[in-house]
């Protein structure tokens, strides 16, 4: 999440330079705190980056004192576009996926924020039961349990606005001790295959303190049953064969996918995840106009979903 501090007009470095050390950067930076500039020049006088980085970097030691760090996890960014400079602070730090709770991962994990997004495009709000029976490192089931249960996502983790001047820790303490959990009368179920993806899935529920609300179990997704309770919502993020040069079985394995989750999962509606429209229509079940597509590991991928079944 980036923060816009302030803009001016520069039309050559000098100007840049000039402008930089009247700007006010103690207002929202310490100088204690290494930094660190990226920078970016598009249809400006100013077009090379790096000079003008190193400008905001000068500007930056010389006036407020802080040291310069090609590792710092405070960024300031610099973009000129059409003789604007506008400047920027990232205010997350990590990229904001890293809610602190998942340090097992499978083979081609999903980020947990695009997990909570495919769980809100399929219309969840935390008062339906969730299965995932090809969970991999219980993302979908984790997250699922989270948005239900009221938990914040970054409830374990540091921002970088955390080391801004302007920072007040008594707001921040106060915003995060108003948060109300519940307790989710629901369950949230995952299974995989694979026995290691089940001890990831378990342990990383734990990590995010929503075990006592998840169950995951080894099991093939073509023996899936329905957990006991009423029905709710299966999402699947299944192989896509991307990197595999025969996607012969995939289809297969999406038939009888689809099979299984026609017969068994009367009034469940289902959402899958895939880059392969084919591998969808493989599954036979009743999908809407998929979901916008989404940049994924290199690939482009998709929300399908249906009604109650």
């Amino acid at each position: 999440m980036l923060v816009r501090i302030g803009e001016f007009r520069a039309l050559h470095l000098a100007q840049l330079d000039k402008r930089a050390r009247k700007f006010p950067w103690g207002e929202v930076l310490r100088p204690d705190i290494p930094v660190r500039v990226e920078a970016t020049c598009r249809k400006s006088r100013i077009y090379h980056a790096g000079a003008a980085a190193q400008r905001i970097e000068r500007a930056l030691g010389e006036e407020l004192g802080a040291p310069i760090s090609k590792d710092a996890a405070i960024v300031v960014k610099l973009r000129i576009e059409d003789d604007l400079a506008v400047i920027s602070l990232d205010s997350s730090g990590e990229s904001l996926h890293k809610r602190g709770h998942k340090e097992a991962v499978a083979k081609a994990p999903m980020r947990e924020t695009m997990a909570a997004a495919f769980l809100r495009e399929c219309g969840y709000d935390g008062r339906e039961p969730v299965f995932d029976p090809m969970c991999g490192s219980g993302t979908f089931v984790i997250e699922a349990a989270e948005i239900a249960a009221g938990l914040m996502p970054g409830r374990s983790r540091r921002f970088a606005f955390e080391d801004f001047a302007s920072f007040k820790p008594d707001a921040w303490a106060a915003m995060k001790a108003a948060s109300n959990p519940v307790a989710p009368a629901q369950r949230f179920t995952g299974a995989d295959r694979d026995q290691g993806a089940i001890r990831m899935s378990i342990a990383n529920a734990d990590r995010a303190g929503v075990a006592e609300w998840c169950d995951f179990a080894q099991g093939q997704v073509t023996d899936a049953v329905p957990p006991q309770g009423p029905p709710g919502l299966v999402i699947i993020n299944p192989p896509y064969g991307a990197r595999i040069g025969n996607k012969g079985p995939l289809f297969g394995l999406h038939a009888a996918m689809g099979e299984a989750l026609r017969s068994r999962f009367k009034g469940w509606r289902v959402g899958i995840v895939t880059s392969e429209p084919a591998l969808a229509k493989a599954t036979g079940l009743p999908f809407r106009e998929p979901g916008p597509y989404v940049a994924h590991g290199g690939l482009k991928i998709r929300l399908y979903q249906t009604g109650p079944l």
